[in-house]
């Protein structure tokens, strides 16, 4: 097996939300994701699929964007965004998508090399400029269930841990939110996220540090393409 991620596809089969309002670089960019995906991943493949899927406001908004996704190779491990509103609840989800897809929430997945994935959504720092008055409470929230899933991958005798977030764990300006210790505390050695779009990119660390490799993986920060993480 091989393991890809790619993150905020941001699709709107279910809705009118065209992306290219955004730049000429998202027209037709889920035709691009489609095209890349199915010729690079193949049916024993895993992906890593770093929240925003869909523009859906509720889950039959969204059906349509789940089932794109369960059409695509390979098995997909889906996390929450900020803008998952559709996703209320594991369960309810987890009733109407393929078997293919995998929800991490409050829980941990084991593939199939022995290797193990946490994660959550996190939230926006507090503290940072574009924060909000709330931000403090959901980020909160937010580390206690990326502890959840730490915990939970305790149970599953992995040979590895490595997590899958939605917001940036760490910041080029050096800003380490209070995730980087859950993760550094637990061994991950590898991080994915998206979130950041545009100009936003240059703010998201990538690289290594305190043990833990970081990838960026908004789709138009890699080109609409998945990317392959190699974990060795």
């Amino acid at each position: 097996m091989n393991l890809f991620a790619i993150s905020d596809l941001h699709l709107s089969f279910g809705v009118e939300k065209p992306m290219d309002i955004f730049g000429p670089q998202w027209v037709a960019h889920a035709e691009k994701i489609r095209e890349a995906w199915d010729a690079e991943i193949g049916k024993d493949d895993w992906v890593l699929v770093g929240g925003d899927l869909s523009w859906g406001l509720n889950l039959a908004e969204a059906q349509p964007d789940l089932d794109w996704l369960g059409e695509r190779p390979g098995t997909k491990i889906l996390i929450k965004g900020n803008h998952c509103t559709w996703w209320s609840s594991r369960k309810k989800v987890e009733n109407v998508i393929d078997d293919s897809i995998l929800l991490l929430q409050n829980n941990a997945i084991k593939m199939d090399d022995g290797t193990v994935v946490v994660g959550t959504r996190l939230w926006d720092p507090p503290g940072a400029p574009w924060a909000d008055e709330n931000a403090p409470k959901i980020f909160s929230r937010e580390v206690g269930r990326l502890k959840l899933s730490v915990d939970a991958a305790k149970k599953l005798d992995g040979d590895r841990l490595i997590a899958l977030v939605h917001y940036p764990p760490r910041y080029t300006d050096g800003r380490k939110t209070d995730a980087v210790p859950v993760l550094e505390d637990a061994g991950v050695s590898h991080c994915i996220y998206g979130h950041l779009h545009g100009k936003d990119h240059v703010h998201g660390f990538q690289g290594e540090a305190g043990g833990i490799r970081y990838f960026l993986t908004s789709c138009d920060a890699i080109d609409f393409k998945p990317i392959r993480i190699d974990l060795n």
